[in-house]
């Protein structure tokens, strides 16, 4: 669920955690008219954001008290259990929202945390760099009580678009991971690529003038391979595990005949191979999803 509507009165917000990210999003809420109280472990950070009209908290306990919504932005799942658990009486009635970077297991752990306390709490996550956060492309995926969402939902579009993946509030940190996973792989890909026509002295910049356009133009085969996917049948006439095996496996032998290594190749191809060797060298490549299930086949 998508949408652009923005609160009509400014929500006070309290931002803890300033690094790069944090003060992104404290920022993007001063732009947005919203009273902003800031808070950061390590002093220094808040000078531009005070500058721009924000309130410098000298405690977590005095910030989270200062705004009905706090918006958590830390270093990992540990730290916000070190600054959230000893504010829990301080929070009761309040929203937390935790666009901090944790595994879906432990956003539920917060979220269970949160509802033993009386604590109305969302978890978020970030699908964007810091300079684009409050723009057009910046995008933000969250999940907890739709009602909650719905709630703050002018204030989460301060950020960028806002997207509801359901109740479940694992399941933003669960997408952060399978999106992340896709954009480094992708770009591991992109590497190798530029580092094998580099060998020719084609500069990074050339290659990413045909590179740009013809990625983009393979991502439109990604609802036909969806399809495969959900359906779990992998049969096809085209494009079968045993021809995908010869082209990975050329695509290998020319990078070491070019003197580069081939890591970022070797585990597809051995995922390939994997599948072949159990029967499946007919079947379409996204047959591979099957060998990625299954963790007494990884590739190490």
């Amino acid at each position: 669920m998508t949408s652009n509507a923005l609160s009509a009165e400014p929500t006070p917000v309290t931002v803890l955690g300033l690094g790069a990210m944090g003060r992104a999003l404290a920022a993007a809420f001063l732009a947005g008219g919203h009273p902003t109280t800031v808070w950061n472990r390590t002093p220094g950070r808040a000078d531009a954001l005070v500058a721009a009209g924000a309130t410098l908290a000298a405690t977590a306990a005095e910030a989270v008290v200062a705004s009905p919504v706090t918006v958590v932005c830390l270093m990992d799942h540990r730290s916000v259990s070190d600054v959230l658990t000893p504010l829990a009486d301080r929070l009761a009635g309040r929203t937390v929202i935790n666009l901090t970077t944790v595994s879906p297991a432990d956003a539920r752990a917060t979220a269970a945390w949160a509802d033993e306390h009386g604590i109305a709490h969302l978890s978020g996550a970030i699908m964007t760099v810091p300079v684009l956060v409050g723009g057009p492309q910046s995008m933000l995926l969250y999940s907890g009580p739709q009602a909650l969402f719905t709630a703050h939902l002018g204030l989460l579009e301060r950020l960028g678009s806002a997207t509801h993946l359901g109740t479940d509030p694992g399941t933003a940190p669960l997408y952060d991971v399978g999106l992340l996973t896709a954009m480094y792989t992708m770009f591991g890909g992109f590497l190798h690529g530029a580092a094998l026509v580099g060998t020719a002295g084609v500069s990074a910049k050339e290659f990413t003038e045909l590179a740009v356009p013809w990625l983009n133009a393979m991502t439109l085969g990604m609802p036909a391979m969806a399809d495969f996917l959900d359906s779990g049948d992998y049969r096809t006439d085209v494009q079968s595990l045993d021809f995908n095996e010869a082209a990975v496996a050329h695509l290998v032998h020319t990078s070491r005949e070019a003197g580069i290594g081939a890591d970022v190749l070797l585990p597809v191809l051995e995922l390939i191979r994997r599948q072949i060797s159990e029967g499946h060298g007919t079947e379409s490549v996204t047959r591979l999803v099957e060998g990625i299930k299954d963790p007494r086949t990884s590739v190490r």
